[in-house]
């Protein structure tokens, strides 16, 4: 894998040629403050201060005793230091409310890749909708699968010579509560040809999908053929798409080929020898609940997911440390 092919993953770089078959979505250049804001860990939980006063966890009971959570220590005695002030990124917080209020009112944030989805909990709603600046920043602040953007994004680039991208970027997308799991798909690409496709959402046994999988087929072929295959340019490469109930396809994400990207109901051994023709998709869904498999949660789509304490984060690190074994012992063989 190469950096170029990582990069062309990144929301801000797809996102402008496919806007007009995706989810409504607005990027803002991060500041590099922010970005050593979330980074640094040498201290206190804190959250920026909002120069709109809004809350970071509206709508709950205020309770103080729990707050303190939230707050530097004073100390006591001779250990007692001045704590250092809040951050504070009011340019930013501003641009972020007009582009929430332009969107509806509520979205769901990610940089340039990943979503904070192993911090949902903290939420309210334990989801990722946000309505605020200081909501975006809790889940920002409290995530640690963004650290795979912020210092690990070139790890499985074969020419890397920086850990990090030069700028990160906020993408806010629009909520849709109406969303429903069962029709969000990923599609596997291999030398720009559509080879497989697999059911997104792979804990679940959903009945209406064996009805509909050879419509659906169609419908994300099509799609691949009219706006996807000659517009991304990597050749190996996975796309996630979202299907509406009026049979429009949405793309929701670009991931790289292989590294961190689950390949779900396949292996990525299974999808190096598939040799696919022009029509000829294999397309895999949960058949039946014995097949359902164990919760596999990325900080990559799908975004609108709850996400819980016992929701998989650590089974897929286990998967996803085995899946980097993998393919490490076949490259030296």
């Amino acid at each position: 894998m190469k950096v170029e092919e990582v990069n062309r993953c990144q929301i801000q770089e797809w996102y402008p040629k496919f806007k007009s078959v995706s989810i409504k979505t607005s990027i803002h250049q991060l500041p590099e403050s922010f970005i050593q804001y979330l980074l640094d860990d040498s201290g206190p939980f804190l959250l920026p201060v909002s120069i709109l006063n809004e809350d970071a966890l509206p709508n709950r009971i205020h309770n103080p005793t729990e707050e303190e959570d939230f707050q530097v220590s004073e100390g006591s005695g001779d250990e007692s230091e001045e704590g250092s002030p809040p951050p504070s990124f009011p340019e930013l917080e501003l641009k972020i409310k007009e582009s929430i209020e332009s969107l509806g009112g509520a979205v769901f944030p990610k940089l340039n890749w990943s979503a904070p989805k192993d911090s949902a909990w903290i939420s309210t709603a334990s989801t990722l909708r946000c309505t605020s600046f200081s909501e975006i920043a809790l889940l920002f602040r409290a995530s640690d699968s963004l650290v795979h953007d912020l210092c690990h994004a070139y790890d499985s680039c074969q020419d890397k010579s920086s850990t990090r991208p030069q700028n990160f970027f906020l993408a806010l997308r629009k909520w849709y509560p109406s969303l429903q799991p069962d029709m969000e798909f990923r599609c596997f690409v291999q030398d720009q040809k559509l080879i497989g496709i697999s059911q997104r959402e792979v804990t679940t046994f959903y009945p209406s999908l064996l009805e509909k999988k050879n419509d659906l087929l169609l419908l994300i072929q099509e799609f691949f053929n009219n706006y996807v295959r000659d517009k991304f340019e990597s050749e190996n490469y996975t796309f996630d798409v979202y299907i509406t109930k009026d049979e429009r396809v949405k793309v929701v994400d670009f991931n790289p080929w292989g590294a961190f990207t689950l390949p779900l109901l396949f292996t990525w051994g299974e999808l190096e020898h598939i040799h696919s023709g022009e029509d000829d998709v294999e397309f895999r869904i949960v058949e039946d609940r014995c097949a359902v498999r164990p919760g596999l949660k990325t900080a990559v789509p799908f975004d609108y997911l709850d996400t819980s304490p016992g929701s998989g984060w650590d089974q897929f690190l286990r998967n996803a440390d085995e899946e980097l074994r993998r393919q490490s012992t076949q490259a030296g063989a």
